[in-house]
């Protein structure tokens, strides 16, 4: 039985926690922020954490 290959893709975006919880960047925060509201612009630098049900369908591609 052969293993299934890791999503490299995946991989480099997502980012798998101690206690499980899959974390990635939020896009859109590099540069020409200047249009956008300080208040979007700094929950941008923030993490975004993934919900349960993606978290359990990417765990198996990520790892």
């Amino acid at each position: 039985m052969g293993k299934q290959k890791t999503h490299k893709a995946s991989s480099k975006v997502f980012k798998v926690k101690k206690n499980g919880t899959i974390t990635y960047k939020k896009g859109n925060g590099n540069h020409k922020t200047s249009k956008d509201s300080s208040k979007a612009v700094r929950q941008r630098r923030n993490k975004g954490i993934l919900g349960k049900g993606e978290a359990s369908r990417l765990k198996s591609v990520i790892s």
